[in-house]
């Protein structure tokens, strides 16, 4: 025998003592019916929409798998836990209800499998048919007068997703503007329905005044929207100075009308001598 041979047979024996591990064997799979790369639903607010998921279960025992669903609208299936058997398929039925609150436009979601602490997602896409409508408000507007910090909220009441409003603010007052910060663009996005609490430096507020402070907010394809709050500032060395000014010209007044008094009265004093 030569020694090549002899290598090669004693390899054999070797690895057959250690035993060779056998193939793995595949792993389910939870897709869509119809081998389609993601679930795709359409259909008007307040309908409901159906469609399949497809759990492929090719190994050698059967398969227990749980199925849930999340995303902007509810998801219902048929049976939340399904037992495949070994080496088939399971069509399993769901239904994705769409409120009638639901806005038109695109939805994202996700119907997730879970056995033998695996877990799968399957994308799940919402188109609700239905007229688009961008519209942006302003509320809840107020100046912390401390800090000088103003307060709004932004409210999404359209059906289109707003991607960075602009924000421009505004403030008179007695004498005059105060306040002229031109439109800005916001880091935020803002879904349909959706609030977003905010807060607008103002550093060097007046220390004496009566203001009045607007905000308008623009949004592509949305009408501009303004709110308005008044605010006093009145500090405590401002009022100090203004009482100082004020009793300062009202004495100055009084010492006129007391000069003037007594040049009246000489005068009439000197007349009736003559």
């Amino acid at each position: 025998m030569s020694r090549a041979r002899y290598a090669l047979l004693a390899a054999g024996a070797v690895l057959g003592a250690l035993g060779a591990a056998p193939p793995a064997a595949p792993q389910w799979t939870a897709a869509p019916a119809a081998g389609r790369p993601y679930a795709y639903l359409e259909g008007p607010a307040g309908s409901v929409l159906e469609d399949t998921l497809s759990v492929t279960n090719p190994g050698p025992r059967p398969l227990t798998v749980t199925l849930t669903g999340e995303g902007p609208a509810a998801v219902a299936f048929a049976a939340r836990t399904v037992t495949v058997p070994a080496r088939t398929r399971a069509d399993v039925p769901f239904a994705v209800t769409v409120t009638a609150a639901t806005p038109p436009g695109e939805h994202r979601g996700t119907v997730r499998a879970a056995a033998g602490g695996r877990r799968t997602a399957v994308d799940l896409r919402l188109k609700v048919s239905g007229p688009r409508l961008a519209a942006l408000t302003v509320e809840d507007a107020r100046v912390d007068r401390a800090t000088g910090t103003l307060h709004y909220t932004l409210v999404n009441r359209g059906s289109t997703v707003l991607d960075r409003p602009r924000l421009a603010v505004r403030a008179d007052g007695l004498l005059g503007t105060v306040l002229d910060r031109p439109g800005r663009a916001l880091p935020l996005t803002l879904r349909p329905g959706e609030r977003a609490a905010r807060t607008e430096p103002w550093p060097d507020p007046p220390a004496l005044d009566s203001v009045t402070v607007r905000l308008t907010a623009t949004a592509a394809g949305a009408a501009p929207a303004t709110a308005a709050t008044a605010a006093v500032f009145a500090s405590a060395p401002a009022l100090a100075g203004s009482a100082a000014a004020l009793l300062a010209a009202a004495g100055a007044t009084a010492y006129g009308a007391r000069r003037r008094s007594r040049g009246r009265r000489r005068s009439r004093t000197k007349g009736a001598t003559a």
